[in-house]
């Protein structure tokens, strides 16, 4: 008897991760809220680029969920990608800037790790770029690239531009042979693009001969950059096509976004400061029982996905002590009516380094306070009716400047020691870049006086 109930509780087991859903996430490196065709606000024709057509990217969106408040961890890719694999903010892992060491968890903690945990049938891959000095295997991760670089994007193969689909046809690989040994899978696809320097396939290239370079003293070749963002498309597209070869679309869960946000004609700032063109992102998802064509303002970020994984694959499995992501499985089911429940209520960034003016940012609801270090300023903004962060209403809301601002700075003194945050209030900034403080320009190439004014 206690053989035979052993066996069905193996049976039981077996069967439990047979129906465990896979994940895959796909990663695009430096692609601005407006980096596809696809719009993030459905009534904002800004929110999506003219010039790039991305249409496997719109079939997604057609069978899931677009987020117009999708938000990456940081506005630089090391520590973004640092906070997803780890579940919480930048400054409470002590992962800020890209020298960072000591982080305030250990790998154990990662994504991968704790998955395995919860379910140990998983078998993970991260292929593409890595960008930290932890290896992927060290977070649980079966198969990658390795430690791998931004130079690393950079082919020399014509076939293979931005090492796009190579990467492609490692995950196809990997997917085909998880399914063949019955195993779930988490599968992150880091792509390379469309981070500088671009490259395209030199047929795609040729479609976008018409679109002119940009005015004087702007950055890249828009054709290159709208011929590079076709070509991960196409990948993109081949991996969703292979899921649906392998018959295991309707089991897994499908996550498309950026590591963090760049320039539009919208959003203040971009790559590398914390107005929203910095850190908003693009973000769809496809979740197998929940309705197609939806369109989501909540706003959620990347280091939600820990808890998300593990809320769709082991439902009430404990995450890692200190997370402070929430799952997005109840919003997705419910078709964006219900909420994104966290540990903390608030977003916290922070930025001190290849930056004029080193600041933070944190977000409460509606409302964005952007402070310098370097003045002491703190801007206020309302993000629904402000989108552009063009009207600071600090003066005008005194109590809840001061409120946020207090809540932010207690937030970073928790996660970087009061030393580091004694050094930042005495305005001791050694890893800062750039003009002396105050002589330059603010977030998004603007005057911080302009912003506080609204100009």
């Amino acid at each position: 008897m206690k053989t035979l109930l052993t066996l069905s509780l193996a049976l039981l087991a077996g069967s439990a991760s047979a129906k465990a859903p896979n994940i895959l996430f796909i990663l695009a490196d430096d692609q601005s809220w407006s980096g596809t065709s696809v719009r993030m606000m459905p009534d904002e024709p800004g929110s999506a680029g003219r010039e790039f057509h991305t249409p496997n990217l719109e079939k997604l969106a057609a069978q899931g969920m677009v987020f117009s408040q999708a938000y990456a961890a940081h506005c630089k890719c090391e520590c973004s990608r640092a906070s997803i694999q780890m579940g919480r903010t930048t400054s409470s892992l002590n992962a800020t800037d890209k020298s960072s060491r000591n982080w305030n968890a250990p790998v154990s903690d990662s994504l991968v790790n704790t998955l395995k945990k919860a379910d140990g049938s998983y078998r993970a891959a991260h292929f593409g770029k890595w960008q930290w000095f932890h290896t992927p295997e060290s977070m649980g991760y079966d198969a990658s690239d390795g430690i791998t670089m931004n130079e690393d994007g950079d082919s020399t193969d014509p076939e293979d531009p931005k090492q796009s689909f190579g990467i492609t046809r490692r995950a196809r690989t990997f997917m085909e042979k998880q399914v063949k040994e019955g195993h779930p899978f988490f599968l992150q696809l880091s792509y390379y693009a469309v981070h500088q320097t671009p490259q395209a396939l030199a047929a795609t290239l040729k479609k976008y001969e018409g679109i002119p370079n940009p005015a004087k003293g702007g950055k890249g070749d828009r054709a290159m950059m709208a011929a590079m963002t076709e070509d991960l498309d196409t990948c993109v597209g081949a991996v969703l096509k292979k899921l649906d070869d392998l018959g295991i679309a309707e089991n897994t869960l499908v996550i498309y976004t950026s590591d963090n946000g760049g320039r539009t004609g919208l959003l203040n700032g971009g790559k590398g400061d914390l107005g929203e063109g910095g850190i908003r992102e693009p973000m769809i998802i496809r979740c197998p029982g929940a309705k197609g064509g939806m369109n989501c303002a909540t706003p959620i970020i990347s280091y939600d996905l820990m808890a998300t994984v593990l809320d769709f694959a082991a439902p009430g499995f404990p995450l890692p002590k200190g997370v402070e992501g929430g799952s997005w499985k109840p919003l997705l089911l419910s078709g964006g009516k219900e909420p994104v429940r966290r540990p903390i209520d608030r977003f916290v960034w922070h930025q001190v380094v290849e930056v004029e003016h080193p600041m933070s940012a944190i977000r409460k609801g509606d409302y964005k306070l952007l402070y310098f270090w370097d003045s002491k300023e703190g801007l206020l903004f309302d993000l629904v009716n402000d989108l552009g962060e063009t009207r600071d209403l600090a003066k005008q809301n005194p109590q809840m400047t001061e409120k946020l601002q207090a809540e932010l700075k207690a937030h970073l003194r928790a996660g970087l020691g009061e030393q580091v945050f004694a050094a930042l209030e005495r305005g001791e900034f050694p890893q800062g870049r750039g003009p002396k403080p105050g002589k330059g320009m603010g977030p998004g190439g603007k005057k911080k006086d302009g912003m506080k004014k609204g100009k």
